[in-house]
């Protein structure tokens, strides 16, 4: 079991209050990812969760159970973090059963965890190399192998994938995602890349100077997102968010619309623009056009190659079925 709820919880630091009570319920085997920019609070809601920072108020319950007051590793919890975290003088066995051995457990239950875990995560050739002699996702797989042993009620990741270059946390991140299918086990993760998030998630949660902005799975967020901010956060290239005379037409403060929602015309269409800087990533085109009264450049994109260059004079149309409208607040309108 992994339910996890929180009820009013919130952290200040002196007169700083970081985290505004929040209340928030994370289920049995769910993946819920923290998303949200530095300084919004994800790592610090990770860390109460887990016991390594006091609340300043509210319950964190695990199972029913009132955790608020336990220590760490009393909770049931395993975290892994940024660094790696090994022992580099220990091999990869030892680093996995490390925790074990601190808990007394006996060496026969040591030794088939660390075989069961090493077999999940594919490092069962690596058990007698030493850190040094790993690669960085080899290091990653070898530090989750350690959280993996204890089996615990939940996983807490904390940016586990930002020491990686960007090859590795592709492949990382279908490793992570393929061990929650497997184990089945309630997994937190945090980080400041909404792409992770959007490819990673069972349910996201968007967070902002400490206050859930919204909570859904990807599609929810991507589709309907609740406000502004959470529209200009999800989404990769981010959506066209417009305001002025082109939003008053549509009766609302700003509106907003995805590169993949614009249609592209030689003939006519609704805005006109010259095209700026492209993008070409082969299956898809970006196109960045500059739209007479529109201030900001808006991005398009295309399926494949298209026959357009810098210059090139081209009219644009949203369509109206995917066209996001908010009010002066920055709340979705119906």
């Amino acid at each position: 079991m992994g339910r996890i709820t929180l009820d009013k919880v919130r952290k200040a630091f002196g007169e700083v209050e970081v985290i505004p009570p929040l209340d928030l319920t994370i289920e049995d085997g769910e993946f819920v990812v923290f998303v949200g920019p530095s300084g919004c609070g994800k790592s610090t809601l990770l860390r109460l969760i887990a016991g390594l920072e006091d609340v300043s108020g509210g319950e964190i319950r695990i199972d029913g159970q009132d955790a608020t007051m336990v220590p760490p590793a009393k909770r049931g919890l395993a975290m892994v973090f940024q660094s790696y975290a090994l022992y580099p003088h220990m091999s990869v066995r030892k680093n996995i059963a490390f925790p074990l051995r601190m808990a007394g457990m006996d060496a026969a239950e040591q030794e088939r965890r660390v075989k069961s875990a090493a077999d999940v995560l594919n490092l069962t050739d690596y058990l007698d190399r030493r850190p040094g002699q790993l690669s960085g996702g080899q290091r990653q797989r070898v530090a989750i192998g350690r959280a993996i042993v204890r089996e615990p009620a939940a996983f807490l990741f904390d940016e586990p994938l930002s020491n990686l270059d960007a090859a590795l946390r592709v492949g990382m991140r279908l490793e992570i995602s393929e061990l929650h299918k497997r184990l089945n086990t309630t997994m937190i993760y945090v980080t400041h890349d909404q792409v992770e998030a959007m490819t990673m998630a069972d349910k996201i949660v968007v967070l902002r100077a400490g206050h859930i902005e919204q909570v859904g799975s990807p599609l929810e967020l991507y589709r309907t997102p609740r406000n502004l901010f959470v529209a200009g956060f999800i989404g990769s290239p981010k959506m066209n968010l417009i305001g002025g005379a082109v939003a008053s037409a549509h009766d609302a403060a700003t509106i907003g619309i995805r590169p993949e929602h614009i249609r592209v015309s030689d003939e006519a269409g609704d805005w006109t623009g010259t095209v700026g800087v492209s993008e070409h990533l082969g299956s898809d085109t970006f196109f960045h056009v500059n739209c007479e009264g529109i201030p900001d450049p808006l991005t398009v994109r295309v399926g494949g190659e298209v026959d357009l260059h810098y210059g090139d004079r081209i009219h644009l149309s949203p369509d109206p079925e995917h066209l996001h409208r908010f009010d002066a607040e920055g709340l979705r309108l119906p």
